[in-house]
């Protein structure tokens, strides 16, 4: 089994309840924070922040930043500047935050329900998520329903014969084991009793990525709880 690192509990410090969803433009500014304030040790501006994504506003950054703290992700000091801490945050170099999701995330219409530190070398390309294995979708390979699969990106020249990629077929994305065939491919659903899908043509298969670990919880917890990072 692959190593990941912790995974990260968001909690609001003040309830020791779970924070509400954050927005897409709160978590990208969240991670653009974590990841500036690795590489810098010290927090963005406001107006870093607005130039990173765009907005002219430094009240709206602002507020951006006040939702949140409200949302226990953050702690701000409005007399000093840069006054910001994150909360919760492994602010080690050797981690990365990937966004992870309750199902197979499609093109741009879908919102992360959390973002887990994970080992850098496992999470590091631009693009790499994770998703909450369903059913018995990658059953063939011991991985049970609820545990969290991580899928980096890919391309043709990355793919090896035998490795577990997530590929577009029909309308749909889902979990295959790849493998060349003359010009052309096989893939290898990976349920119990599953089928092979044959692909002539390899310039039309649209891979996602490949699926590089996974994460279950051993304790007696149960099911692993995600709440935002």
């Amino acid at each position: 089994m692959a190593r990941t690192s912790t995974v990260v509990q968001r909690e609001s410090p003040s309830s020791g309840h779970q924070v509400e969803q954050l927005t897409e433009v709160e978590g990208e500014i969240l991670e653009f924070m974590v990841q500036y304030l690795r590489a810098n040790t010290y927090q963005p501006s406001i107006r870093e922040i607005g130039e990173r994504f765009g907005i002219k506003s430094t009240k709206t950054v602002s507020e951006h930043l006040q939702a949140l703290a409200d949302k226990g992700c953050l702690e701000r000091d409005p007399s000093r500047s840069r006054g910001v801490k994150i909360l919760g945050v492994d602010l080690s170099a050797d981690t990365v935050a990937v966004p992870c999701f309750a199902e197979m995330p499609a093109d741009g219409t879908s919102d992360a329900e959390a973002y887990l530190s994970v080992d850098r070398q496992m999470g590091s390309r631009d693009g790499s998520f994770m998703v909450r294995a369903s059913g018995v979708d990658l059953a063939v390979l011991g991985v049970a329903e609820g545990d969290l699969v991580l899928v980096s990106p890919a391309s043709l020249d990355d793919v090896d014969d035998g490795s577990v990629i997530v590929a577009e077929i029909g309308d749909a994305s889902s979990f295959h084991r790849f493998s060349r065939n003359g010009e052309g491919a096989i893939l290898e659903a990976l349920q119990p009793g599953g089928g092979l899908t044959r692909v002539e043509d390899l310039d039309s298969l649209k891979i996602t990525g490949r699926v590089t670990g996974f994460y279950r919880r051993m304790d007696e917890v149960g099911s692993l709880n995600l709440t935002q990072h």
